[in-house]
């Protein structure tokens, strides 16, 4: 399944920095989230795009996990010759990430 079934992204940035918050719509999707996307996984995933480090924070009572993608702008906004210099395109790209499914996949996502 797709990582967009269970979450939506916000994604900001600062310098050649991007941050990747990942929210589950339902809280009960938490831990599924947690144990499929790790920094490791989310490293491979943008392979070519960031040239440092992935560091994943928890935040299990919001039920989101953020990703800090150090080196990741193309030298950050006004040196990056990138179409999109802020990365705001990261957080979906984040969402195309493949997660094994839940037992109860199917589940729409809320609207």
């Amino acid at each position: 399944m797709k990582l967009r079934a269970l979450a939506h992204a916000r994604t900001g940035d600062k310098g050649n920095t991007s941050n990747i918050a990942l929210i589950a719509y339902d809280a009960a999707d938490y831990e599924h989230l947690a144990a499929h996307v790790t920094a490791e996984r989310v490293r491979a995933h943008f392979r070519g795009i960031v040239a440092g480090d992935v560091t994943r924070y928890a935040l299990p009572k919001l039920g989101a996990l953020n990703f800090v993608l150090t080196g990741a702008l193309g030298g950050g906004v006004t040196r990056s010759l990138a179409l999109d210099a802020h990365g705001k395109g990261l957080g979906s790209a984040l969402l195309d990430l493949d997660i094994p499914d839940r037992p109860e996949a199917g589940r729409a996502p809320p609207r």
